[in-house]
């Protein structure tokens, strides 16, 4: 079975340019099409004015904002446990009212 190679499936993306920390985990998935959409503000929305707020059992956080540009959906963002390093952002179909799904 042929696999293609993972550079081909990601689009291009130039690293953040904000003073935003970031994982390398974090630059290389943001090339994908459901993530390239994700705006900076609205991961710093997240860090910075949460909704809501889970800490991790390996230290890490979640923490989400509802983003009204994007038809009120929610952006789920993992912090590594500095508080302020981003590993992952995306919207978060199973949040809900303030309910976070495990």
């Amino acid at each position: 079975m042929y696999v293609t190679p993972l550079r081909f499936i990601m689009r291009s993306h130039t690293p953040t340019p904000s003073s935003m920390k970031t994982t390398a985990y974090f630059e290389l998935i943001r090339g994908r099409a459901d993530r390239a959409i994700i705006k900076d503000e609205w991961i710093e929305r997240a860090i910075t004015s949460p909704v809501h707020e889970i800490a991790q059992a390996d230290g890490r956080i979640r923490r989400w904002t509802r983003v009204p540009e994007m038809d009120n959906r929610y952006l789920r963002v993992i912090l590594l446990p500095d508080g302020e390093t981003v590993h992952n952002a995306f919207f978060d179909r199973r949040f809900f009212d303030g309910q976070a799904a495990s």
